[in-house]
């Protein structure tokens, strides 16, 4: 125990470091260039009027939102890995994440703006949107007689996925062409809460959310063993999925709500710490935050930068690494 304890603190040190790295030479990426000298005399209110406009307005505001959905999306993978005991679940490959794309276009239709305080209610929206997708899942992955089957969730998932991603696209093309475009960049994962509005309506899901899953990491250890184990240890077995899977659903949805679909983080994730700290999920939930928010910071960096001017979205990066270690996993799970 004290072994796996030393090196989940050891690597959660490591990762928080890489993540300060990837923050310097993130806020140094762009058309115009800030040193680390400019950033830490712009950050200490030495900076001239430009660099303060580059680094407060622009930069910061999409760096918060890359840290704290890359962190919503790790410790959300790590929450329905757990609670469906599939390697596979993640919220972008299971449909949570087209509910919640589902929940925006709603947004769209009936705000019809993404601008001014009403931001503040998008993650309302794709969460709802990502319950309601959670609930049809949970609902024919369920046995009368054999209560919830996991093996079911994922191809469940696949195809409620498809549907709600038919449904928001037919929406979409009733909007007009600028919000339409809008969708379109958001599906493909492009990170676009810029401003200090999107931060302030995504903070407060995490600051509720993320304690509140490391607080039933203990129950999450149990009911990773199976229903009838986890029951005959005296957990509440209903009371405590339920709570976990809206939280897990409430973390993705809000996390891409203002980060675009983003994908493969979820999966990836879970999977990277369970390999450095073992089985134990107060060790594995921490760590997956934290490499969820390093891949997404080090993906928008790249796609920023790579082909500069023209940048790449996110969604797009961690797809071109998630994707051929999702068919890894899928071939290891197979052959297992």
């Amino acid at each position: 125990m004290k072994t796996r304890q030393k090196k989940a603190v050891r690597a959660s040190l490591v990762l928080l470091l890489l993540c300060l790295c990837v923050l310097l030479i993130s806020l140094n990426t762009g058309t115009i260039r800030l040193s680390p000298v400019e950033v830490l005399k712009t950050a200490v209110g030495l900076g001239s009027p430009r660099d303060s406009i580059v680094l407060f307005d622009y930069r910061l505001p999409r760096l918060l939102i890359a840290m704290l959905a890359g962190l919503g999306l790790g410790i959300a993978g790590c929450l329905l890995q757990g609670l469906s005991r599939n390697a596979l679940a993640d919220p972008g490959v299971i449909g949570i994440h087209a509910g919640a794309a589902f929940g925006l276009i709603l947004f769209l239709r009936f705000f019809g703006t993404l601008e001014g305080s009403f931001t503040i209610f998008i993650p309302l929206f794709t969460f709802i949107g990502g319950l309601c997708a959670a609930g049809l899942i949970t609902f024919f992955s369920f046995d009368r007689k054999a209560g919830f089957l996991p093996q079911r969730l994922l191809l469940n998932g696949i195809a409620l996925a498809a549907g709600f991603s038919a449904l928001t696209l037919v929406l979409s093309l009733r909007l007009d062409e600028e919000v339409y475009s809008f969708a379109a960049y958001w599906l493909a994962g492009n990170i676009w809460g810029r401003e200090w509005i999107h931060v302030l309506a995504l903070l407060p899901w995490l600051l509720v959310l993320v304690p509140y899953s490391f607080f039933h990491a203990g129950a999450l250890n149990m009911l990773s063993l199976g229903e009838a184990p986890a029951a005959g240890l005296g957990v509440n077995v209903a009371k405590q999925r339920a709570g976990l899977l809206l939280c897990a659903v409430a973390l993705s949805s809000a996390s891409v709500s203002m980060a675009g679909g983003i994908g493969f983080i979820g999966l990836a994730a879970p999977q990277i710490a369970r390999r450095i700290a073992g089985p134990l999920h107060q060790y594995v939930l921490p760590l997956s935050g934290l490499i969820g928010m390093l891949i997404l910071m080090a993906a928008d960096t790249i796609g920023r930068s790579l082909f500069a001017p023209v940048g790449i979205p996110a969604g797009i990066v961690t797809a071109a690494l998630g994707a051929p270690y999702f068919l890894y996993v899928f071939r290891k799970s197979t052959h297992s």
